[in-house]
């Protein structure tokens, strides 16, 4: 079953559960991904919704941030709720010593020996991480090997 087809499936779950939180997340993922798809004029593959849902994870994780400082306990929890719905659709992401295996590996590959090669070892590197790791992470540990 795809990711598309599993949003539509836990959807029906939610309505039937009548959980409001999940249920309003999930039409929220849908919705943006189906934008998404009327700009592509495409249907969007698993990897693509991954993409929308982690850009749509980074808005609540900036929200969450800015309901905290203000002092919007109510507000924060709704969105650390929306939070949690919107991970449990991204793969599990790397840790570190995987990260920085398939770094090593990477680096080897392309045969880059300095800082210059970073735009190289990145280039090869960020397909096989696109929603297991953050890119300033995965920068900043290049640069950590490649230095």
């Amino acid at each position: 079953m795809g990711l598309s087809e599993q949003l539509a499936e836990d959807m029906k779950q939610a309505m039937k559960d009548k959980d409001k939180v999940r249920l309003s997340t999930i039409r929220m993922v849908r919705s943006a991904i189906k934008n998404r798809e009327i700009e592509t004029g495409t249907a969007l593959a698993d990897a693509d919704i991954v993409a929308v849902i982690q850009k749509e994870l980074k808005q609540r994780q900036d929200s969450l941030q800015a309901f905290e400082s203000a002092g919007r306990s109510d507000l924060a929890d709704e969105v650390r709720e929306e939070i949690r719905v919107l991970q449990a659709y991204l793969p599990q992401p790397l840790s570190e010593d995987e990260l920085r295996a398939l770094i090593q590996e990477t680096v080897a590959a392309v045969g880059a020996q300095s800082k210059a090669d970073i735009g190289k070892v990145m280039s090869a590197l960020m397909p096989q991480v696109r929603g297991r790791a953050e890119g300033r992470l995965v920068q900043q540990m290049v640069q950590a090997v490649l230095s």
